[in-house]
């Protein structure tokens, strides 16, 4: 086992900020930090059982029908998690709605099923699909972080006993910055990140360079 292949995508390989895969549910879900947290846990869930069964049938799997073999396994696991939401979250489930379904067809999950898992052994595939889910439910919740805050004045988390879940932001509460709640802000907002997360890959190579 690679401990690389636990850390690639955290930051090196991030699906969101570097290789630009699951825009939808990026886009969609990040309004609150919360909803973010259900779909990265979700992710992380489907993802990393994806690929330790998809690595284990690798032989098995026939060639010309892989895709389809792949996405009934996808969506066995999906269905798995919208049951478990339903029953014990109800609110996060609501909050979802479709991009819950949607992680079928989320190209995270498929790509890295075509393009990892199906050619790695099952303790790589395993730490692939656990660092490429932490990776994007880093994203996606530094994304709702900054959307909520800026355009909310809250941050919402799970709630414990009498807490509610709800933090306020001082000032920000009294005046938000509607547009970030709204679907431009959100684009505006990967637009900044995807460029610091660039800047910081070019920096990286350069350091890498000058060390040569």
């Amino acid at each position: 086992m690679k401990v690389k292949e636990l850390t690639k995508g955290i930051l090196r390989e991030n699906p969101v900020f570097i290789i630009m895969l699951g825009m939808c549910p990026t886009l969609g879900v990040t309004t609150q930090v919360i909803n973010a947290l259900g779909m990265g846990a979700g992710v992380i869930f489907v993802l990393t059982c994806s690929n330790i069964l998809i690595a284990a049938l690798k032989n098995i799997i026939p060639d010309s029908v892989r895709i389809p073999c792949y996405i009934v396994i996808i969506a066995s696991f999906v269905t798995i998690v919208e049951m478990f939401l339903h029953a014990f979250a109800p609110s996060i489930y609501a909050a979802l709605g479709v991009y819950l379904p949607l992680i079928v067809v989320n190209c995270i999950i498929l790509g890295r099923a075509e393009a990892f898992a199906s050619k790695n052994s099952v303790a790589d595939s395993l730490l692939d699909g656990i660092g490429m889910g932490l990776g994007f439910t880093l994203a996606l919740t530094l994304i709702a972080l900054i959307r909520e805050v800026l355009g909310k004045g809250t941050i919402t988390v799970f709630a414990i006993g009498g807490f509610n879940g709800v933090i306020s932001v001082p000032l920000l509460k009294d005046w938000p910055v509607r547009v970030m709640a709204l679907a431009p802000g959100a684009l505006l907002l990967m637009g900044y990140l995807k460029a610091f997360f660039n800047r910081l890959s070019e920096k990286k190579a350069q350091n890498q360079e000058a060390a040569k």
